[in-house]
């Protein structure tokens, strides 16, 4: 079959990397792809906002699968666009998509569903949102509603920072009409992981657990990115928890889904806080999460063909997903100046020693110009290790990390430091 993969990043050509390994596949294209992705697929250049466009290109192509990579296509339809001409997407519909595209609808179907998650209060009013911060004090976290491309979160550790991010958010409209409410949720303390799901509306089969790294600086420290690196599986997440996980939040909330005629299929991404008592749901994605696709994909042993093909069927209930018993550890280099206004253009050299050295080098914002490839994304490159322990695929990719260059790269110099410190 011909598949079309729908994105440009380093998610997408994680995504790309484990479909050609299918006995299924012919050919893979993507729309807009990139260097990376461009030595494994064929790239289009089609705008993916372009619901017609692409339903056009995958008609002529005789496209047999789509899976949409990012959330604004699905959050503009593409899933509906697309079943509606008799084609196959992976991934929520427009309604389904909601659970991202809406932190506060995310947040009310949480407290009429009882899924545990903080406390909250939505605002629209600066005044009013400010005042709520008064009353409650801090830390305590302030999010654009809407998509903010991962960039519209701010744990605010004063009430100074808190009552800036309002004003950022709500006066300043830093994020447009992402920012027209804020959602305001109590501070939770814990260890953090992430759960990405396969879901055919019905049944759940959850991806081994990975723990991502928001922070720029070692330690958890600086102000917070799209993801600095992840690994997989979190220890953090033990047998036992992963049971409860599913019990309390990720069958109901699909089940919840449902009952509000908001069917959900595709990939469910649940950010988790590990709290004193017991996990509670920090977000949802409805979409594979960047970097956590780029250590959890390649621990998959079943054909990934097979999965999304069943989640899309409704049979996921007779599809037994397989791991690799081995860990996998990505280490994301980042544009000088990232999460601020970074460099662009920068020429990047060793990516062959990278992956001759052992390392699977994903290309997040990259770019050829005048044959030679360039820094063209705050995130860059994510450089991934997978070996029989955490901290030998440490090891393998900060080995294959050592071999790439590019002036102004930065990175933190211990992702999975958790999983070592257990």
């Amino acid at each position: 079959m011909n598949i079309l993969v729908i994105g440009g990043g380093g998610r997408e050509h994680a995504l790309v990397s484990t479909l050609a390994k299918s006995r299924k596949v012919a050919k893979i294209y993507c729309a807009p792809g990139n260097p990376g992705i461009a030595a494994i697929a064929e790239c289009v250049d089609i705008d993916i906002a372009d619901n017609e466009l692409l339903c056009r290109f995958a008609q002529e192509k005789s496209i047999g699968l789509t899976v949409v990579g990012p959330e604004a296509p699905l959050m503009n339809g593409i899933v509906d666009f697309f079943a509606a001409n008799g084609l196959r997407a992976f991934g929520p519909t427009r309604a389904a998509a909601e659970i991202e595209g809406s932190k506060s609808f995310a947040k009310d179907l949480m407290r009429k569903y009882h899924i545990p998650t903080a406390a909250y209060a939505v605002f629209s009013s600066p005044d009013a949102a400010k005042d709520y911060v008064r009353q409650q004090g801090a830390p305590i976290v302030i999010k654009a509603d809407g998509l903010a491309a991962g960039k519209g979160v701010v744990v605010a550790m004063t009430e100074a920072e808190a009552l800036a991010a309002i004003d950022t958010i709500l006066c300043q409209q830093a994020f447009g009409q992402a920012g027209s409410q804020v959602v305001i949720e109590e501070y939770m303390e814990g260890e953090e992981a992430s759960i990405l799901t396969f879901t055919d509306g019905y049944t759940v089969r959850p991806m081994v657990a990975a723990q991502d790294h928001k922070r720029i600086f070692d330690g958890d420290e600086g102000p917070n990115t799209g993801g600095m690196g992840a690994y997989a599986p979190a220890p953090v997440i033990t047998p036992a928890l992963l049971d409860t996980i599913i019990e309390t939040i990720l069958q109901p909330v699909v089940n919840a889904m449902t009952s509000e005629g908001r069917n959900y299929k595709g990939c469910l991404y649940l950010g988790l806080m590990m709290t004193k008592s017991g996990p509670k749901v920090v977000e949802f994605n409805a979409r594979f999460g960047d970097p956590e696709t780029q250590v959890v994909l390649p621990l998959l042993a079943s054909d990934l063909v097979d999965v999304l093909e069943a989640c899309i069927d409704g049979s996921l209930d007779n599809c037994d997903l397989v791991w690799h018993n081995r860990s996998a550890v990505c280490v994301v280099l980042a544009a000088g100046g990232y999460p601020g206004e970074y460099r662009k253009g920068d020429a990047i050299n060793g990516i062959a020693e990278a992956e001759a050295a052992g390392g699977m080098v994903f290309h997040a914002g990259t770019a050829n110009c005048d044959g030679q490839l360039v820094t063209a994304g705050g995130r860059v490159l994510g450089v991934t290790g997978v070996n029989d322990t955490v901290a030998s695929a440490i090891n393998n990719a900060y080995q294959a990390v050592a071999k790439i260059q590019f002036k102004g790269m930065q990175y933190r110099t211990d992702i999975a430091h958790r999983a070592q410190g257990r």
